[in-house]
């Protein structure tokens, strides 16, 4: 399970205000909300590349801003992580982005990892690109290896930024899809933000908006249509008018 508990963070200003939120063994939540709200600041706490300023951060009852050097790390070794741009490594071929992890990482012998490495591609639908660049591929098969890297060390956890930001509709509901496959397969936890709301409809057991750097709703897919709360409203239905827009015009 993870949680968070009061947290806060600013950059100059308050970016993250009072967030309380918490996840679920086995559950998909998806964080939606505007861009800059947040979202991906979120992530980065859970993985420590963030610290907050205020509040904690439990991950199965452990309380990770606390944490430094090798305990940090092994709690990172427990997640998986899909960038938003996938920040897979131009001068590494795509076996060798895969299975990055696994070399630092683990104590498997080279062909172990190079089994894995086809495994985790395979899972993916990109069978036999090994020796490829990530620059000899499209933006949706670079998202594809990214999760393929993010599984490869069997992760309990896997974070989404974005899964499905400069994908076209069809290339988003794949990744969509394989989302829902890891959960299926694998029984993962997993955190995935993003303002896209055909995927958050799709791959969300329950679904979070922030906003005004708190969270100010949690609900399944199915009650967010009828949440009764008009900034989720107005989000939702993607309309220029309500009360976000009236907030965004204060001084």
């Amino acid at each position: 399970m993870i949680e968070f508990i009061h947290l806060k963070k600013s950059f100059g200003k308050p970016v993250l205000v009072d967030v309380n939120l918490q996840v679920e063994h086995g559950e998909t939540m998806v964080v939606i909300g505007r861009s800059g709200c947040g979202k991906s600041v979120l992530l980065k706490h859970i993985i420590g590349l963030l610290k907050p300023d205020e509040g904690a951060l439990m991950i199965d009852g452990q309380d990770v801003t606390r944490l430094k050097g090798t305990a940090l790390d092994e709690i990172r070794k427990r997640f998986g992580f899909l960038f938003q741009a996938s920040a897979l490594y131009d001068s590494m071929t795509v076996g060798e982005n895969v299975g990055a992890g696994l070399m630092i990482h683990s104590v498997k012998t080279e062909e172990e990892i190079n089994e894995r490495v086809r495994e985790c591609l395979r899972m993916v639908g990109l069978k036999g690109i090994e020796e490829l660049k990530p620059a000899e591929l499209s933006g949706g098969m670079r998202k594809r290896v990214g999760l393929a890297r993010a599984i490869a060390m069997n992760p309990e956890y896997i974070l989404y930024d974005e899964p499905t930001t400069g994908l076209d509709p069809i290339m988003a509901d794949i990744i969509n899809d394989l989302i829902l496959d890891m959960k299926k397969e694998l029984a993962i936890t997993s955190i995935a933000v993003t303002h896209d709301m055909v995927s958050a409809y799709k791959i969300a057991d329950r679904i979070a908006m922030i906003f005004g750097g708190k969270i100010i709703w949690i609900g399944t897919v199915d009650e967010i249509d009828n949440s009764g709360n008009p900034y989720v409203d107005q989000f939702i239905h993607g309309r220029a008018e309500g009360p976000i827009q009236m907030d965004l015009l204060k001084p």
